[in-house]
Parts: structure tokens; sequence; C-alpha cells
């Protein structure tokens, strides 16, 4: 293999590595959207509601949020909210916190990226 196509296929891979990246990460924009139609049946931003405020939620430890009133599940936890754990908890809660109150699945991976990068968009602010 020639040195320019050495070069040729480590540009390649580089450009599909960032693809892959660009592909999973959200966009505060389009999660604003999915959050509106999907969560605000339960959550509001300053408020608690059916389930806590999700304002700040990016960065907290699960269940610690004076205003709202937690499952005995979600009490004990020892979880700090951040792509992982949000990303764990969208697609299933009880994979994160079993025994928890939120019955909730959102298997669209991208609209769950979505969603996480508009908490944390408003956890910057």
């Amino acid at each position: 293999m020639t040195t320019h196509m050495r070069t040729a296929a480590v540009f390649l891979f580089a450009l599909s590595a960032l693809s892959t990246i660009a592909a999973t990460a959200g966009d505060a924009h389009r999660g604003r959207d999915v959050f509106e139609k999907t969560c605000t049946g339960c959550h509001a931003l300053d408020r608690a509601k059916v389930g806590p405020r999700l304002r700040n939620i990016y960065g907290r430890p699960a269940g610690k949020d004076s205003e709202f009133s937690y499952s005995d599940a979600m009490k004990g936890v020892s979880v700090t909210w951040d792509e992982t754990t949000l990303d764990r908890w969208l697609a299933d809660t009880e994979s994160i916190v079993p025994g928890n109150d939120m019955s909730f699945r959102l298997d669209d991976a991208s609209k769950r990226a979505d969603i996480i990068a508009y908490l944390k968009e408003l956890s910057t602010k």
C-alpha cells in the first residue's frame, strides 16, 4: 500500500468515525420538539407534575428534587443524570432503577439523544 493510499484510508476511517459520532449526537432544537410531544404529559421544566421538574436535570443526582415525592426506589438510588444514564433511563426506566414509578420506553435512539441534548442545554443556561 502506498503512502497516498494509506493517507486516504486513514482519512476515510476518520471521516466515518466522525459521521458515526455526529449521528449519535443529539440536536437540542429537535430535542425540544420531541420533549414537548413525548414528555410534557407528565413533566414540566420548572414545576413538578406527575413527574419531577426537568430543568437542570442534567448533572443532578436522581431522586433528589426536594419539590417532588419520589418512590422508595428512586430515593435510594445513587445515579447522576448524564448522557449515559439518561439514555438508559429513556430506553427502559427499569434497567437503571428497578421498581421506579415511571413506566416509559423510547426505542428511538436518535430521539433519546435529541431529548438529552435539549435537557443538557437547559442545564447550562
